[in-house]
Formats: C-alpha cells, structure tokens, sequence
C-alpha cells in the first residue's frame, strides 16, 4: 500500500515537471471588461397623453376606469351643456317657421308668374315675389349651417381617447361640473420602458446600445430577459443619470413597477485567462508558465472568455495548459 502510494505521488511530481513541448502557450494580454452592477429601474410609459373636455357642462357619463385597456379614438366620457339641446329646439322652430314662409313665397312667385304670363300682372311684382322667396331661402339656410354649428358642439362633449393605452388616472364623477381644456383621463400609452436612475459616477460608462439583464417580477432573482439601453437622457434629476431600457414583456407588468437590472457600472483593463488553464490547488490557484515554473493566482470573477486574474501574472506572460 504505501509502495502504490509513492508511485501515484512520483507520477504526479513527475506531470508536473514536464514541460509542455507540443501545447501552443496562451500569452496574457489586458482586455476591457465591464463591472456589473444590480440596480432598481421603474416600468413606465414612454408617453402619456391626456384626454380633455373641450366644451363647459356637466359630466354625464364615465366610459372607463383605471387600469382599462382603451383604443384610440375610443368613447371615454360624456359631457352634457344643457343650453345646447335649448339652442338647438329654438333652431328647429326657426327652421319650421321658415320652411312654412317660404311655401307661401313659392305660391305668391307662382301665382305672380302666371297671372304674368296672362298680361295681368308686372315685371316688378314677379321681381318682388322671386326676391322674397330668396330672403326665405336664405334665412333658412343661414338658419341651418346655425343649427350645425350647434350640433358640432354637442358632439364636441363626447371625450374620446387621444392615443390607445390603458388608463391610469380618472378625475372627476357624473354629475360634476366641467370647464373646457380640464383634464379627465391620464393615458399611458402601450409602449413601455424602465426607466434607470443611476449615481452620477456611473455617467461616462453609460451608452446607448449597451445590454442590460432584466429580472423578474416582483423583484425576484430570477430572469426575465435581456434588453438595452434605448436613452440616456443628457440631464440629470436630483444627482442622478436618467436612461430608459427596453425590453420585451413589459406589457403585464404595471406602470410604476420597480424591476432588478444589472447594467454595466464600470469599464476597465483586466486580465482574464481561460479556466482550463488554472489548477486548482488547496487554498490557492496555479498556472503553470512557459518556462515550466508554476505561479500562485487570485482568482477573480468569472468573465466572457475565462477568469479574472487579480494578481500573480503580467501582461506578456505565457501559459500551458497545466
């Protein structure tokens, strides 16, 4: 038993002597890595509209309520000027009024006619009766293009949605007292962002373009998925950069919503060597150089192509595969 075991321990101390003749060496060079950094980044709308009332009265009807799915152009509210359906009755009498003056003027232009063809009546009275029976259409045109006008602005207190989106505020009741311009829906329309707020250290290692990871709902540890910084916004709020990420299945979650994104905090030179070429050992990582001679590492993090290396090799050393 301890002869096998001298062998196996010879065999080992023999491996590691031997240099490696036919492996190409990897030789060591600084490359750029980023330092990643988990942040809170909030879901919101990258515009939200508003719908208003464009005529004064009362608030007849509510046609949606927050959190609701709308389409554009869709019915949201309703508001009634009673004055309007007044205008429009006096109208109607007006019009009916003018409608019976001008069958009587078509009758006297049609008998004057006649009674002119007959020899018993005169040019100036045929003119008189043509003339009169033109001031009534007139009148009643007048009376009607009035009666539109109205009727435009009945329609005007329909509050239709500027923009499809899902509603998130509501202001106002039926029943309640409404000026024009005055604002009843809060829209956030469908295409939705997280918004990032960041220290300002963090500025000059931004970009548009660069990839963020994304997690789950409910600030789990999971992932949801991988976006990109759509905007960084050239001024800062209160200390801090601001940028929007998009990233797909956003459309559940809520607006307001705070969501894990690891974005790339930091840029820097480092030295990442493929793990093949470590040797793990008893509180301590080895490479073996070129030259045959073993060196004791740092490990560092994990990066895209190996490990980082934080100290025990240069730029320009030369490695084999241990």
């Amino acid at each position: 038993m301890l002869a096998s075991r001298t062998r196996c321990a010879t065999l080992a101390l023999a491996l590691l002597a031997v240099p490696a003749q036919a492996q190409a060496p990897f030789r060591v060079a600084a490359s750029q890595v980023e330092d990643r950094k988990p942040v809170f980044a909030t879901v919101e709308s990258i515009r939200e509209v508003e719908a208003r009332t464009r005529i004064a009265g009362t608030l007849r009807s509510l046609g949606a309520r927050e959190g609701d799915a709308v389409q554009a152009g869709q019915l949201l509210a309703e508001v009634e000027d009673p004055k309007l359906a007044m205008q429009l009755a006096a109208l109607d009498a007006r019009l009916a009024a003018l409608a019976a003056q001008r069958r009587q003027a078509q009758l006297d232009h049609d008998r004057t006619r006649t009674l002119r063809a007959a020899g018993a009546a005169t040019q100036v009275r045929l003119d008189e009766t043509q003339t009169a029976l033109d001031v009534v259409e007139a009148q009643a045109a007048a009376s009607r293009a009035e009666r539109a006008v109205v009727e435009q602005q009945q329609r005007e207190g329909q509050v239709l949605a500027p923009q499809g989106g899902r509603v998130l505020r509501v202001r106002g009741t039926p029943g309640a007292v409404v000026q024009p311009g005055e604002t009843l829906f809060g829209i956030a329309t469908d295409h939705y962002v997280l918004r990032l707020r960041l220290p300002e250290r963090h500025a000059r290692f931004l970009r548009a373009g660069d990839a963020v990871e994304v997690g789950t709902r409910g600030l789990g540890d999971g992932v949801l998925g991988e976006g990109h910084i759509r905007l960084v916004y050239p001024q800062m709020q209160d200390g801090q950069v601001v940028a929007d990420a998009e990233v797909a299945g956003l459309g559940d979650f809520f607006v307001g919503e705070r969501v894990r994104v690891t974005v790339a905090a930091d840029r820097r030179l480092a030295l990442v060597v493929p793990a093949e070429y470590l040797l793990a050992a008893p509180g301590l990582d080895l490479v073996r150089l070129a030259t045959g001679a073993l060196v004791p590492v740092q490990r560092g993090p994990a990066r895209d192509g190996g490990i980082e290396i934080l100290s025990g090799l240069h730029a320009g050393d030369e490695l084999v595969r241990p």
